[in-house]
């Protein structure tokens, strides 16, 4: 079976409104997500705050009154329909030069509320999410790996908080003898499968293409489809390793221009560079004060030019229905309300379909859009890039 895989969305709230992340919209609740996800079309999905102990509380009671139900692969079914997977989003103190983020996935309850335990020794407060670890990373993996979880380099690229972005040169330098045990990596929102395949250590990684939604809205815009036999934690493990036939059969994301760190942004004058990259300095006004692109990072680093691997899968660009001009919340409600889900709005609707719900100009952006007939101004520094489309 195919399904559709979110595995990076962060809860703002808990049920009873203890503060979980704070940069997180309030309505991210765990309810929330997984209602939207059934909107969204994403039939796994990823909760990276679920080591806090007011979220174990409260998953533990969603059992309990049947909200929930267990999984005997590992993970909990939300009406038939959506997995939860329990993750613990975790941003490493001092690592190399930075304080790279990595995610630790866990099979049940159980496992991840003893991790909870253990991790809470060395973290601040283990009520919030992604809270500075005094541990390196390869002792994070040692802590998870003792209780069977997954562990994965979050948004690697990304100036900040990141590994290649912010820490190190080569993530097999930070995990040493556990790189072999690293099966997979998030790329991030500003990079895509031509530039990660750019470095050679990452030509045996499964490549993850996940939102890191700090708000509803954002749930999928990024997403991966398994090609998996039951939803659940046992086969998102296999297709990492890509094991047992299970592989991930596309990986759907940004068009990475579209990322807020995809070139060099001048922090004194607000510069987005156009010229070809590495570019470390403001070539408009000459000033040092920058924040280096995803893409002039790779370019500073890689060993050579993309070199798909045999199994890597078609990296699929996804023009988030928010990023189609004309397209507001009023007609992604249409589109919802008619369709059922977002992701056959965006990817499957035909023109015919389109156009009876939201009239002839709205259904051709959006045609335009997934057929990649747009212009796209880069991003940098925290600002999206712009797509327009021409009349």
């Amino acid at each position: 079976m195919k399904c559709h895989v979110d595995l990076h969305v962060h809860l703002g709230r808990s049920a009873t409104g203890v503060p979980i992340k704070i940069a997180a919209s309030k309505n991210l609740t765990v309810l929330n997500i997984l209602e939207r996800c059934m909107i969204k079309g994403i039939d796994v999905v990823g909760i990276v705050d679920g080591a806090s102990p007011p979220i174990l509380e409260e998953l533990k009671k969603y059992v309990e009154e049947g909200i929930l139900s267990l999984i005997d692969g590992g993970g909990l079914r939300y009406k038939d329909k959506v997995t939860l997977i329990l993750g613990s989003e975790i941003e490493i103190a001092k690592e190399g030069r930075g304080s790279p983020h990595l995610i630790c996935y866990f099979k049940n309850l159980e496992k991840i509320s003893k991790f909870s335990h253990e991790i809470s020794k060395y973290v601040k407060n283990i009520n919030l999410s992604s809270q500075r670890c005094s541990l390196k990373s390869a002792e994070v993996f040692e802590i998870a790996n003792r209780f069977e979880g997954i562990v994965i380099p979050a948004h690697v690229f990304t100036p900040f908080k990141s590994y290649y972005g912010s820490t190190t040169d080569r993530l097999s330098y930070v995990f040493k003898d556990y790189y072999q045990y690293i099966h997979a990596l998030e790329l991030g929102l500003s990079a895509d499968s031509d530039m990660a395949d750019q470095i050679e250590e990452l030509a045996d990684k499964t490549f993850l293409s996940n939102s890191d939604a700090h708000s509803l809205e954002k749930i999928g815009r990024e997403f991966n489809v398994f090609d998996i036999e039951e939803a659940n934690f046992e086969e998102i493990l296999l297709a990492l390793k890509r094991q047992g036939g299970r592989k991930i059969a596309k990986n759907y994301g940004l068009n990475p221009k579209l990322g807020k760190y995809h070139r060099t942004f001048c922090l004194d004058c607000g510069y987005i560079a156009t010229e070809d990259p590495p570019i470390k300095k403001c070539l408009r006004c000459g000033s040092n004060n920058v924040v280096l692109g995803v893409k002039d990072r790779i370019m500073e680093i890689r060993d050579y030019e993309t070199r798909h691997p045999h199994f890597r899968p078609d990296y699929v660009y996804q023009i988030p229905l928010e990023f189609v001009p004309n397209i507001g919340k009023k007609t992604i409600e249409k589109l919802l309300n008619h369709f059922g889900n977002e992701l056959y709005a965006l990817h499957y609707a035909s023109y015919e379909e389109l156009e009876k719900v939201i009239g002839p100009l709205n259904a051709s952006n959006i045609l335009k859009a997934r057929n990649g007939e747009i212009e796209i101004s880069s991003g940098g520094g925290g600002i999206y890039g712009k797509v327009t489309i021409d009349k």
